[in-house]
């Protein structure tokens, strides 16, 4: 949720949110996730729809079931018309298990069919085609698979395959379009597929198209990874986390 507000604000767009949960976490660990009751996610989704020009929605960690099924009928009920970028959050850079299997199902079946955009990585991804995805051939055959059974785009995020450029895939109107950008490794990076999504939506909601507001966002992600804020621990230990220094002058 800070990672959105931060990159609307860096992006200059006006953030608005409806908490799902709430999360104590650092970069590398998920310490306890307690979920919002779904009509009080689906009272703040109509209290926003009905009060505020918006041009653009995204869906970050749902965290159950019936919270997934509040979101995607508050939005059929109240922002119908509005572009939905849908970010499939069910697991943790740590390996952490984000979503159980009944809230993933529901995602697949009521969620992610109203989207305009889905943006797996590529363990969600795998999650959601039954199939291991192990190198860019198989990204291109993901995406396109996942873009045929919503009816929608796809962009499939390779951040966590091995080699020296970080590609994504985005399949859509029948297109595969890659987007490539330097790997930044030996950094504990959080947050970035949230930043990644939000900035996508941020595009969509200033009118870029859908190709140009994920060039933009790749762009805003990679300099948000090379820029990044390091600290000290107390014992004098550089640590690394992914922080947005434009953010921090917007905010």
């Amino acid at each position: 949720m800070q990672a959105d507000l931060k990159t609307f604000s860096a992006l200059g767009v006006y953030g608005l949110n409806a908490v799902t949960c709430v999360v104590a976490e650092i970069p590398g660990k998920v310490s306890r996730i307690e979920p919002v009751s779904p009509g009080l996610v689906r009272e703040q989704i109509e209290v926003l729809a009905r009060n505020f020009p918006i041009a653009a929605i995204k869906t970050g960690l749902l965290c159950s079931a019936k919270i997934v099924t509040a979101v995607a009928q508050a939005i059929v009920d109240f922002a119908p018309n509005i572009p939905l970028v849908v970010d499939p959050v069910f697991l943790a850079t740590t390996g952490d298990v984000l979503l159980k299997d009944d809230a993933i199902e529901v995602c697949d079946e009521e969620l992610c069919p109203r989207a305009a955009l889905v943006t797996p990585n590529l363990d969600e991804a795998a999650r959601l085609v039954g199939a291991k995805i192990a190198d860019q051939q198989a990204m291109a055959a993901a995406a396109q698979a996942l873009a045929h059974k919503y009816g929608t785009s796809v962009l499939l995020k390779g951040g966590h395959l091995t080699g020296d450029q970080a590609v994504d895939v985005l399949f859509t109107g029948g297109d595969s379009i890659k987007f490539t950008a330097p790997f930044v490794r030996g950094v504990a990076t959080h947050g970035t597929g949230c930043t990644y999504s939000a900035a996508i939506t941020a595009g969509l909601a200033s009118g870029l198209s859908l190709p140009d507001a994920v060039g933009c966002a790749k762009k805003f992600v990679t300099a948000s990874i090379q820029q990044r804020f390091r600290w000290k621990s107390l014992s004098g230990e550089h640590l690394d986390a992914l922080n947005h220094r434009p953010n921090e002058r917007a905010g």
